[in-house]
């Protein structure tokens, strides 16, 4: 086994880990909403320090349900992988096509010394 793939088994169960130990561990119990995001938890605090306090501005679009909502946002999600997915997937290409071109392959065909061998 490489120490690349001992170093991603090791990434991949320290993952693993960080999304299994909070909901083993039961830090979410005793709380109406165990697992809210940032900005419900940012609002509860807001509300209970400075109840009189007036948001600057309103959300451009507001989605019917939290269902809504949640399908956006992996919507969001999944587009932005795929984003990086692809600019990786050119780079790694292009780099590859730079390896071969310097290998000697004057025809891009990847094999080294074949258009010359046969013109």
């Amino acid at each position: 086994m490489s120490r690349n793939t001992k170093i991603n088994g090791l990434l991949l169960l320290l993952v693993a880990a960080l999304a299994v130990l909070p909901i083993a561990l039961g830090m979410g119990e005793g709380k109406e909403e165990p697992f809210t995001g940032a900005d419900a938890q940012a609002e509860t605090a807001i509300t209970e320090l400075k109840p009189d306090y007036e948001p600057w501005f309103s959300p451009l679009y507001e989605p019917p349900s939290g269902e809504v909502e949640s399908a956006l946002f992996a919507l969001q999600a999944a587009l932005g992988a795929g984003v990086l997915a692809y600019y990786f997937g050119v780079r790694k290409g292009r780099r590859q096509g730079a390896a071969l071109a310097a290998a000697g392959a004057p025809d891009g065909s990847g094999a080294p010394g074949t258009a010359a061998a046969e013109s």
